[in-house]
């Protein structure tokens, strides 16, 4: 017969029982120099060395899947891409890093990249069309059927989707207040020119000479008052 658990010890859980987010908090906890802060790469066969520093706290499918969802995540995959070595359960040099590995870190990462930006696309193009639905909806004079035939919407998606608009462009209009006055005002070309003294009008640089005047041009301003002298007539040579 088993001996009790003794009061306040924390109850122990079965390695199958474990999820793997908890796995992983436990793996933190007993390697805290390898898998506690950033990612590092992991040494090549670490399962082993965890099974034999832990023996018995955790199953070798469950250990396979933390290992695989933690070295499939992003930030792992940015620490591969740019490490030169591998690192042991103590957080030490165990190996280094071959380019292949490398490689394949910085292939799939520009994969990710790609989808990522092609999601954002989409969503920004779906955005774009439920404005427009709603700008639309707000200003026809077609019978509520008759304009879901024109965008091909079915007429029970048509409530939703205005919905779905309407917050939209109240988050846009709630972003737009929340920036600074002069961003809201100044378009991007307009905000290039920070640098005024660059590209004035009268062709100098802010602080630097002017120019000289041309002859006939209006500036006066700088002579008050002080006339011309006229030009002598050309000699007649003849």
């Amino acid at each position: 017969m088993s001996s009790p658990t003794p009061l306040g010890a924390p109850a122990q859980v079965a390695p199958q029982d474990l999820s793997p987010a908890a796995a992983l908090q436990q793996l933190k906890a007993l390697f805290p120099a390898l898998f506690d802060g950033p990612p590092k790469p992991l040494k090549l066969r670490i399962q082993a060395d965890i099974q034999e520093r832990a023996p018995g706290q955790f199953s070798k499918p469950l250990l396979s899947a933390v290992l695989r969802r933690y070295t499939g995540g992003t930030a792992y995959l940015v620490a591969l891409s740019k490490a030169k070595q591998r690192f042991d359960l103590d957080g030490q040099p165990a190996g280094e890093l071959s380019d292949e590995h490398r490689e394949a870190a910085s292939t799939e990462l520009a994969r990710r990249r790609g989808l990522a930006e092609e999601r954002r696309a989409q969503e920004q193009q779906e955005r774009r069309q439920r404005a427009n639905l709603l700008r639309d909806f707000e200003h026809t004079t077609l019978t509520r059927a008759n304009f879901c035939a024109l965008k091909g919407v079915k007429d029970e998606e048509l409530d939703g989707l205005l919905e779905i608009a309407r917050k939209e462009i109240e988050e846009d209009r709630i972003r737009r207040a929340a920036q600074p006055q002069g961003e809201q005002r100044r378009g991007p070309h307009e905000r290039r020119g920070e640098g005024r003294g660059e590209g004035r009008g009268d062709g100098r640089r802010e602080g630097g000479p002017r120019p000289p005047r041309r002859e006939g041009g209006g500036g006066g301003a700088g002579r008050q008052g002080k006339p011309r002298a006229p030009r002598p007539a050309p000699e007649n040579k003849g």
